[in-house]
């Protein structure tokens, strides 16, 4: 089954916009595979938009590749990024235009398919603009999941609706396996967060098969690329990474892979918090007591598989402030207690009963992995 655990990969759009052709994707293709995100499980490698000529072949009526950006055509790319490990992925619309005004695959989602097949696609991540008005947009998305099934190429279906038509009571009959559920994220703290909490009341509703995508990262942009606004501090981003694990949503990096800083590197790499993100059991996390002194403090606790938990103490707000936790919110009683390991430092506590409430900065956060032990 594709995509049991949520999918993980890097997208060209969040910071090179439509600045894409076959030399950085290759490089891009190099970096991946030679910084050690491949092995973290970064395994897609995803075009987005502008990737296509302007218009169809007048002959076939298929979606071309740009001459100028891709002279060498586009299975040569794709055949470049599956030699480096990597799975390759496009970008569509459902619509009958593009976001940036380039050719959608409305009433043209067979065609379409077979194309992006013969291209050595695995990945569509598909767009929602300029959908006709009447056109049913739960339709147009069972249309092209039925037409990626029948194009004889196994292609993981990433709808991009942005949460319209309430999409998540109906996108995984559909056959997709992430869905949009948002709308576009800027590399600010404030974008983050408020996706973030806006996504609360949906946890329940990624499984293995299909998740809920909440968006590309934006971890080490720094204010740079075609989202980059004010910029985040590493601080702020390991907030960011660390909110994107315990949602078990998709983890597509957005920052250039070429020009890591190393502390980039080593939060995209962590395992710990990968490790909750990926869990077998793809279990929502839930959030924790109510403290309405500080509402955006937050605490979320994630079962995991192997008997294991994830906690993790998010303070979204303006002032450090300790994040209080009663293990009774948990479903633990008094005759049991917890052992935290830190997912940043590796460090191990010693036992913990009842309570715990540990200080953390504003805009950052404290993810533990969880024992749970008999007193």
């Amino acid at each position: 089954m594709l995509a049991e655990t949520p999918p993980m990969g890097f997208n060209t759009w969040n910071t090179f916009g439509v600045n894409i052709n076959d030399k950085l994707i290759r490089e891009i293709a190099d970096a991946m595979a030679d910084s050690g995100l491949l092995e973290a499980g970064y395994e897609y490698l995803v075009l987005d938009d502008t990737w296509s000529e302007k218009e169809r072949d007048p002959e076939t009526d298929r979606i071309i590749p740009n001459r100028e950006k891709f002279p060498n055509g586009m299975k040569a790319v794709s055949d470049y990024v599956h030699s480096k490990g990597l799975k390759f992925g496009l970008y569509s619309c459902a619509g009958v235009r593009t976001c940036t005004d380039h050719p959608g695959s409305f009433n043209h989602e067979f065609k379409d398919a077979e194309t992006f097949a013969e291209y050595g696609c695995d990945f569509l991540k598909y767009d929602f603009c300029y959908k006709p008005v009447i056109a049913d947009g739960p339709q147009l998305y069972y249309r092209m999941s039925m037409a990626l099934k029948a194009c004889g190429r196994e292609i993981l279906f990433s709808a991009c609706n942005w949460g319209a038509d309430e999409v998540n009571k109906w996108i995984r009959s559909s056959g997709a396996h992430m869905y949009r559920t948002t709308g576009d994220i800027n590399d600010s703290f404030e974008s983050f967060k408020s996706i973030a909490l806006s996504q609360l009341p949906a946890l329940c509703h990624s499984a293995p098969g299909c998740f809920n995508d909440i968006d590309m990262l934006t971890v080490g942009m720094y204010g740079k690329g075609n989202v980059g606004s004010v910029g985040c501090n590493d601080t702020e981003y390991r907030t960011q990474f660390a909110l994107w694990c315990f949602f078990s949503a998709p983890l597509m990096i957005g920052c250039d892979v070429r020009s890591m800083t190393p502390e980039t590197k080593a939060l995209l790499t962590n395992k710990a918090l990968i490790s909750i993100n990926q869990d077998e059991e793809a279990r929502p996390a839930f959030a924790v007591g109510l403290y309405p002194w500080n509402e955006d403090t937050k605490v979320f606790m994630k079962h995991l598989s192997g008997g294991e938990y994830a906690l993790g103490f998010f303070n979204l707000s303006e002032r450090d402030c300790s994040i209080p936790a009663a293990f009774w919110h948990f479903g633990l009683d008094a005759g049991y207690g917890m052992v935290l390991t830190d997912c940043f430092t590796g460090e191990e506590s010693g036992v913990i009963k009842e309570y715990y409430s540990p200080f953390v900065a504003k805009h950052d956060c404290a993810v533990y992995r969880a024992k749970v032990v008999k007193l």
